[in-house]
């Protein structure tokens, strides 16, 4: 039997795609719903545990950033052996979805596990040190966190690899990833709302503080979770198991040795690999350009613009899924996919313009050009995946879907885990200096608690109490005064240029101190709520955001590396799309060859 080399008249568009090739609503619906998985649940996850591990329970966020390190290490394990299990299972319910529902309840489970972190004082006296209590504490979410993104893994690699296989049709495959960006970008959409909850006394207890609140929300996310596993398991179907039913078991060195000598995979892989390691380098910096040099350093302030750029962000990634379908259809996935890099690189020439300090809400234009880019570019690689897929059956004969897509998914982590170690040396670049911010953010504190005090009723608070509050903290605010006077002295002596931001840091401190030391000297006067004194905390206050400003040049630095880096590595990306060799035309003639030899009709 002949196989075709060549089909005239392939379908370019999606009004000619046959019926076995068109995924059903009720389909869409149940694949889709699977991204709360790998879009909310698995990127929330890290993120609430760095956070409450280091405000609640007074974790080392160091030593919390490092154990979160420590599940992407593992993934380079993890994923291709999951790729390898899947793609080798031969089960009477499928390949795919015995683990879609395994791993559904896994994660349901271990969401859950990661919040009854055992604390308290009762568990603390276990222990001989705090400092081995919290090392206990460190240990139980290490392991946790491990068991909820390898549970992830025994999700996600099936469930992305079953969406390559569930339809064979070229745009149709991007419809498909399109609803799995969407649904699970409308479930991520709440997940910044989940510290709200578990901070409500509902959830929390009274008395309670969020990690409390968190086993219990955990608990209602668990309660919607697992019956939705077992719906995706029974209501999903795997078209493409009919193929693979009867091929030969693989060995898994043999698995990576195909994926890793597949020229258009790695083609694939470093243009994506490419441009997210460029924005995820950089993708931190523009917090840091919002508070520092659009607000002066005023996280107050700069708080509002960073809640409503996420809104943004997040709103514009739901609706740009239809543009994408609707342009992909008519220019096809290369031509698209240029298209989602040049308004990510759109985006970045915009801020040239838009990072102003007299207009800050100017940046919401590039956040939704880079949100809809982004949003775009990764949908579009995991559907050419699946076509890439097609290619390796009709070389080697076999359907490795999990393989490839394990191997894609974990080179996508690795940039983000790569950046996250990047990142730190470029903000040694860029000269910022945290030192300054801490010390200042110690005043700060210090004060604010104060002004707290004063404002608060004597029935709520004992007066003697809020004396002592009082001097305690005034003992603070002036070691703080003289770590950031010790701090810049320090600063004149070692750091060449931006002699005149120093001067006027100085000339700040010069009118900072008479004030707070004119506030020691009449603290006494404080509790007899004194109008003038409480004048005198907002300017202290005010002058401590003068003397929280960075440097012109770390400002310039911050600004120039957050645009051109990922400008940069944005071009390199399109050279390689430019020349990636499997365009809709050869996908369509792949297709029509594995038909013809399959003996599908044609």
């Amino acid at each position: 039997m002949t196989e075709p080399a060549q089909i005239e008249n392939s379908p370019s568009s999606a009004a000619e795609i046959r019926p076995q090739g068109r995924v059903s609503w009720t389909q869409l619906v149940a694949y889709g719903s699977g991204g709360i998985i790998p879009i909310a649940l698995f990127y929330i996850a890290g993120q609430i545990t760095a956070l409450l591990g280091n405000i609640s329970l007074g974790l080392s966020a160091f030593w919390l950033g490092a154990i979160l390190m420590v599940p992407r290490l593992w993934d380079a394990i993890s994923d291709p052996l999951m790729g390898h299990i899947t793609d080798n299972t031969r089960s009477r319910w499928g390949r795919r979805k015995p683990y879609i529902l395994i791993g559904g309840i896994a994660v349901a489970l271990s969401f859950v596990a990661i919040w009854w972190v055992p604390r308290g004082e009762s568990v603390q006296a276990y222990f001989g040190s705090e400092s081995a209590y919290n090392w206990f504490q460190l240990t139980f979410l290490l392991g946790g966190v491990l068991v909820f993104f390898t549970a992830c893994t025994v999700f996600e690699i099936p469930h992305g690899a079953l969406g390559m296989e569930m339809t064979d049709d070229y745009h149709e495959r991007t419809r498909l990833f399109s609803a799995k960006s969407f649904l699970g970008n409308l479930f991520a959409m709440g997940t910044p709302w989940l510290i709200a909850l578990a901070s409500m006394e509902f959830f929390c207890g009274p008395g309670g503080d969020p990690i409390d609140g968190m086993r219990y929300v955990s608990i209602a996310i668990a309660a919607i979770l697992i019956p939705l596993s077992f719906w995706w398991f029974a209501t999903l179907t795997e078209p493409g198991f009919r193929v693979a039913r009867d091929q030969e078991k693989t060995e898994l060195w043999k698995d990576l040795k195909s994926t890793s000598s597949n020229k258009n995979f790695l083609r694939l892989v470093a243009i994506i690999f490419t441009l997210a390691l460029g924005f995820n380098l950089v993708g931190n910096f523009a917090n840091y350009i919002k508070i520092f040099y659009l607000y002066g350093g005023d996280i107050s302030l700069a708080s509002t613009l960073l809640g409503i750029d996420g809104t943004v962000w997040a709103v514009t990634a739901l609706v740009a899924v239809f543009p994408l379908n609707w342009i992909s259809e008519r220019i096809g996935k290369n031509r698209t996919l240029i298209v989602a890099i040049l308004l990510m690189c759109l985006a970045q020439f915009l801020k040239v313009f838009c990072y102003n300090p007299d207009l800050p809400y100017l940046v919401l234009l590039p956040t939704m050009l880079l949100s809809a880019g982004m949003l775009m570019f990764f949908t579009l690689g995991a559907s050419m995946v699946a076509d890439i897929c097609d290619e390796d059956e009709l070389n080697t004969g076999t359907r490795s879907e999990g393989s490839y897509y394990s191997v894609f998914w974990w080179f996508i982590k690795m940039g983000s885990a790569l950046a996250s170690l990047l990142t730190g040396a470029l903000l040694l670049f860029t000269n910022f200096d945290e030192k300054q911010n801490v010390a200042v953010d110690e005043l700060r504190g210090s004060m604010q608690t104060i002004e707290s005090v004063f404002k608060e009723e004597e029935e709520s608070e004992p007066e003697k109490k809020r004396q002592e509050t009082l001097v305690e903290q005034m003992k603070e605010a002036l070691k703080a005064l003289d770590k950031i006077e010790k701090h810049f002295q320090q600063r004149q002596t070692v750091q060449q240029g931006d002699n005149q931001h120093l001067e006027n840091i100085r000339a700040e401190l010069k009118e900072l101190r008479p004030l707070v030391l004119e506030f020691d000297a009449r603290k006494d006067e404080f509790l007899a709520s004194s109008e003038d004194l409480l004048k005198t905390i907002e300017l202290i206050l005010a002058k401590t955001v003068a003397v929280k400003q960075q440097s012109p040049t770390t400002l310039l630095r911050l600004r120039v590396v957050e645009i051109c880096l990922p400008l940069i590595l944005s071009v390199f990306s399109i050279w390689l799309t430019l020349k990636y060799p499997l365009t809709e035309k050869r996908c369509y003639e792949i297709k029509a060859i594995l038909e013809h030899r399959r003996g599908d009709p044609s």
